[in-house]
């Protein structure tokens, strides 16, 4: 019944759900999908590598359907970007009910993986033919995807400082249902043996996995006196290698609850024989596993509060508090595609307002059916609609390398110069070299108030010559700037700069602003003005460049 089928770096596998694979409910279990998740991905990996490869991470991942006993399981694994020596893949799982061909998506994961050739010898991957204009797309926010990874542990130490200082014990744990959290710590132990590896001898780490999903399962269900769910993994990542013949040791204790949820920490170390007799264990992964439970009705059940009870029970407390933060900006920031002109801007979310910042602009520069509706020598104008969303893209051919193009366009502050509709323009605070935000005022319209905007800029220069410079702007939240009696607050949805280079001494500089109905924009544009208005702007842009660049 299981089939796999690749094309171009594609690798596709089919699987019928049989009870062997299924929980008491009849629904597949989590652990037995994530085996399929990491063999399917892995072997997408070991395609374009063309060498044996080995799990490094797979981001958060979110459960969105349960698969039942006799339906189809479809998962779809392509490498989205290769790096030195590690890619990242994609993977998309579905489900299909076989009587009423209904398609669901179960959920949509990236995990990284690490080219392991034999002996000492290293290897270079090769860059990933990108073959539709969804792989430029996955290729081009895969390198979005990456920040995030690298920033993670540095915004959860952050969050987890702001908890100390704030002195974040205000919790009451003296409830009378409040379990202790010593009553939930399971121990498990797993020879790795010939089943469990690849060919050279590693575990695999989708096998890892579904170990860690049945301990903490153990772990959950102590709390809840029910068969718990799991709905989300906070990110999995492996430190280090097992082979067979090691003996894994795997501690789950509930961390936290929040209500209808509960996090379940899980830590796996690693012995050989000559560790195991000597007790020196190898940390080789760390997890987070986020459980639910429901009654017979489908009905999200309660779970009580725990009692944390030592120094550790403690930091892993307010761990589990600082990583659900994070889930939730996650879950609210990260669709690009979600039509929320303004997020909140804090430490939880920093990186994921930045990620849908780029993401958002990349989206809308990709999409199909762009109309042109003005030619006019060195400038193009084009229009989308989509429902109530009208996009304008603005072409213009500049006569300067695109690396200064990229400096003078990604300073805002700059933008009086050539932009009639600001009118002042201050950096509010300068996060990181690539991000800033800025509080901008425009002039007023008749009969209506000047208008104001706090807009975050994200600037990214290309990995490779063949892409472009990104300056991307939205509208963001920040609690020290709230909105004024004397401005009318304004949105930005998506607006922004793709900078390409044409030449040593010539760029193509894009220029996109999406809004919807309820938004006016006043930013590098008259949008609801005429062609004319908007060529004005583009010809007073390109002079500026032009200008400036010949001091240079």
């Amino acid at each position: 019944e299981q089939r796999a089928a690749a094309a171009c770096g594609d690798v596709c596998m089919c699987q019928t759900v049989f009870p062997a694979h299924a929980n008491h409910r009849g629904e597949l279990s989590a652990g037995q999908l994530l085996k399929w998740m990491d063999a399917t991905a892995c072997l997408a990996a070991e395609k374009h590598a063309g060498v044996s490869c080995v799990t490094a991470s797979m981001d958060d991942i979110q459960f969105e359907e349960a698969a039942r006993v006799g339906q189809i399981i479809t998962i779809k694994a392509k490498v989205n970007r290769a790096f030195k020596t590690s890619m990242e893949v994609g993977i998309k799982v579905t489900v299909q009910d076989v009587l009423t061909n209904v398609e669901k998506i179960v959920s949509v994961a990236y995990a990284t993986y690490v080219a392991k050739p034999m002996g000492a010898g290293k290897i270079e991957l090769e860059p990933v033919k990108l073959l539709s204009r969804e792989d430029h797309l996955e290729h081009s926010l895969a390198i979005e995807r990456r920040r995030i990874r690298l920033g993670y542990e540095q915004v959860f130490q952050n969050l987890m400082q702001e908890s100390n200082k704030e002195g974040d014990y205000c919790d009451s744990f003296e409830e009378e249902d409040a379990v202790s959290t010593d009553l939930t710590h399971v121990q498990s132990i797993e020879l790795v043996q010939p089943p469990h590896a690849n060919h050279h001898g590693n575990t695999f780490g989708g096998q890892i996995m579904a170990w860690m999903e049945t301990v903490a399962s153990i772990s959950a269900s102590r709390l809840c006196r029910s068969y718990p769910i799991l709905k989300s993994v906070n990110m999995f990542k492996f430190w280090g290698p097992s082979v067979v013949g090691d003996r894994l040791v795997f501690n789950a204790i509930v961390n936290n609850t929040f209500q209808n949820s509960v996090e379940v920490g899980v830590r796996v170390e690693a012995y050989n024989c000559e560790e195991w007799i000597k007790n020196q264990a190898r940390h080789i992964n760390s997890a987070f596993l986020i459980f639910n439970t429901v009654n017979e009705k489908g009905e999200l059940l309660t779970f009580p509060r725990i009692k944390p009870t030592t120094k550790d029970d403690m930091r892993r407390y307010h761990g589990a508090l600082a990583r659900r933060r994070i889930r939730l900006a996650r879950k609210c920031m990260l669709s690009a595609k979600e039509d929320k002109p303004s997020d909140s801007w804090e430490r939880s979310n920093q990186a994921y307002v930045s990620y849908s910042n780029i993401a958002a602009l990349t989206h809308l520069a990709a999409k199909l059916g762009w109309e042109i509706t003005s030619t006019l020598d060195d400038i193009k104008i084009w229009t989308h609609e989509e429902g109530d969303v009208l996009s304008f893209k603005v072409e213009m051919q500049v006569k300067i390398p695109s690396h200064l193009a990229f400096s003078l366009l990604s300073d805002f502050t700059l933008r009086q110069q050539w932009d009639k509709h600001f009118l002042t323009c201050e950096v509010l605070q300068a996060v990181n070299e690539d991000e800033k935000i800025y509080y901008i005022t425009s002039p007023p319209v008749t009969g209506h108030k000047p208008r104001d905007f706090v807009i975050l800029v994200s600037q990214r220069q290309p990995c490779k010559q063949s892409e472009p410079y990104i300056v991307a702007a939205k509208s963001v939240t920040l609690t020290s700037m709230p909105p004024s009696p004397e401005y009318c607050r304004s949105e930005i949805l998506c607006a922004g700069f793709q900078i390409y280079t044409d030449s040593n001494s010539s760029c193509t500089v894009c220029y996109f602003n999406q809004v919807t109905s309820g938004v006016m924009p006043y930013l590098a544009a008259n949008l609801t003005g005429s062609s004319k208005s908007i060529e004005d702007t583009a010809l007073e842009c390109i002079k500026f460049l032009e200008l400036k660049g010949s001091k240079y």
